[in-house]
């Protein structure tokens, strides 16, 4: 008991210094001794280790009261009870260092130097053709610059000789690893996604969408999110339509007198409905479906190819106000005609049209006229191929002052046979 009156129990430690069994002088000379060799490990990836002594910092004593305090509190008459218990006291005054030191070293410090530094990298997807592979994550080594100083900070404070920068949590690490779950379900999409394979029929020419050229149109965001890039699909799609819709193209005809001339306009030909067909192939694709099919189409053409009239058609040549019928690539008929009135801008226009259909016994209405046919067979809103039984004429330079209203006027029998 008197023993411990003036010496600190067993087990005492004072900001990381053991002063067990020392008087408060031998105490103090125990901590002026530890404060001048102080030094501290940063333990580092890679096995690499770097220092930072107390006289780099000036650190010192503070001497205080502190000591004092601590052995007065002793109860030396109970002194077999507490040389049983751990007396680890923390104080924040026990040291004094100059912070500006400890910073100027802190930012030279190697696992700070920016052109050392490895930024973390998460794990990420990559096609190999066939399916997804996951790219392992990159753990790098940059740390986490103001946790490892105020860590720093409190090891000094504590007397610590050595900080593990992995344990203490103060590198910065990737968001996903391999075996994040969403980067597997990511995967598992993508993988669906790729599997999808779409053959486009245009007749004998196909197009085909495979996983190569999926993989160019799927997107994953920063949280792994998969999500199809849309405006790559109206691409393709709207490509599509440029090759291969003939609807109101210039057509290269050779007419009946021999003569090659190029038709442009009109409403014939295949006409793809790219908004729905937009719609399928997405679904297509998140369905992971493999299927041939034609494109959606608003209307399609007889024959794909150069001569997609096929072999069956009208042709009416305004100049010679001439009109032949073919069919199955032979002459029907033929006659002459009365196109639209071109001295009051009526002219009837040029094009290639399909016949929108065939009626008996129909009325035509315009301004100031209603008109009886027998025969009607529009092709381009309210224009048409018709009888006319008010003409007593036809053919020659009629239409330039007396055509029609920009439909084809034809003699009964013409307009019967066909």
């Amino acid at each position: 008991s008197l023993f411990f009156k003036s010496h600190f129990y067993f087990g005492t430690i004072i900001n990381g210094i053991n002063i067990s069994g020392k008087t408060v002088d031998m105490a103090e000379k125990t901590i002026n001794s530890k404060v001048g060799a102080y030094n501290i490990s940063l333990e580092e990836r890679n096995d690499a280790v770097e220092n930072i002594t107390g006289k780099e910092i000036n650190l010192k004593y503070n001497k205080n009261e502190i000591l004092d305090n601590i052995i007065n509190k002793q109860n030396s008459g109970i002194w077999i009870y507490e040389i049983f218990k751990n007396k680890n006291y923390i104080y924040d005054k026990m040291f004094n260092y100059d912070v500006e030191l400890l910073k100027e070293k802190f930012e030279k410090l190697n696992c700070l130097n920016d052109e050392k530094i490895i930024e973390p990298k998460s794990a990420s997807l990559k096609f190999n053709g066939m399916k997804y592979e996951i790219i392992n994550e990159v753990y790098g080594n940059k740390v986490k610059k103001d946790e490892l100083f105020n860590n720093i900070k409190e090891a000094i404070k504590d007397g610590k000789l050595k900080i593990n920068i992995e344990e203490a949590k103060c590198y910065e690490k990737p968001i996903y690893t391999s075996n994040s779950l969403e980067l597997i379900e990511a995967k598992k999409i993508c993988d669906k996604y790729v599997s999808s394979k779409i053959v486009y029929t245009f007749d004998e020419v196909t197009e085909t969408i495979d996983g190569g050229l999926i993989s160019c149109w799927i997107a994953i965001d920063e949280n792994l999110n998969v999500k199809i890039d849309k405006e790559k699909i109206k691409e393709y799609v709207q490509g599509l339509s440029e090759r291969y819709d003939t609807y109101g193209k210039t057509r290269i005809f050779t007419t009946s007198i021999g003569k090659e001339v190029e038709v442009k306009g009109g409403n014939y030909g295949f006409r793809m409905d790219k908004d729905k067909e937009y719609i399928e192939l997405i679904n297509a694709i998140e369905s992971g479906q493999s299927i041939v099919k034609e494109p959606v189409y608003i209307q399609k053409g007889k024959n794909r190819g150069d001569n997609d009239i096929g072999r069956t058609y009208v042709e009416v040549n305004i100049t010679r106000q001439q009109l032949w019928f073919y069919k199955d690539g032979e002459l029907v008929t033929r006659g002459s005609v009365v196109t639209g009135n071109v001295g009051r801008g009526w002219k009837t226009p040029n094009g290639t049209y399909v016949l929108n259909y065939k009626q008996k016994d129909a009325v035509l209405r315009g301004d100031n006229y209603a008109s009886k046919v027998k025969y009607w067979m529009p092709f381009n809103g309210n224009i048409g191929l018709h009888d006319a039984s008010w003409r007593g004429a036809f053919g020659g330079n009629i239409y330039k002052t007396d055509g029609t209203h920009g439909c084809v006027n034809l003699p009964s029998y013409l307009a019967k046979k066909i």
